[in-house]
């Protein structure tokens, strides 16, 4: 996992959030920060705990606001990893993927790359065109494998 650095005028995020036409409140950069320093997932709780050291009258749900408002401008990405949380993360250079193991809970990133093969089949024998923006796969890591904790798992849990 990388952190990512961030500075409040970061050409990035100030440039796409420009792009878009949308506001540059200090409460948007705040949360970007939280993101940014934190390096990696964050539910909306902990980037409220984060952030409410600086804004302390601010609701969840303008945290969730926000959120929505960075994931449609490509800035942040919102995924499932488990633990019945959602998860934020900024969107880095080099798209990524999770591995979670279902017994110990550890996340392992996954290069994007490694699904390419993948979306291409999936394009020549179905026709569909695959954008996974976010994805994690669920399984056994390598240490509970090795530690003999398999059990079996549930036949199928649908992840959005």
């Amino acid at each position: 996992m990388t952190t990512r650095h961030f500075r409040p005028d970061s050409p990035g995020y100030i440039e796409q959030l420009r792009r878009l036409r949308l506001r540059l409140t200090p409460q948007r950069l705040v949360v970007l920060e939280a993101l940014a320093t934190h390096g990696g997932h964050m539910t909306a709780d902990e980037i409220l705990q984060w952030v409410a050291q600086r804004y302390p009258d601010i609701s969840l749900a303008t945290i969730y606001r926000i959120l929505d408002l960075l994931i449609s401008a490509g800035l942040v990405s919102r995924a499932d990893l488990g633990g019945n949380a959602t998860c934020f993360e900024l969107i880095g250079d080099s798209p990524h993927h999770h591995l979670v193991c279902t017994r110990c809970g550890t996340i392992i990133e996954l290069d994007g790359t490694l699904l390419a093969p993948l979306r291409e089949r999936i394009l020549c024998e179905y026709g569909f065109q695959v954008d996974p923006r976010h994805l994690a796969l669920f399984g056994i890591c390598r240490r509970c494998l090795t530690a003999g904790q398999t059990r079996t798992m549930p036949q199928e849990t649908t992840h959005p």
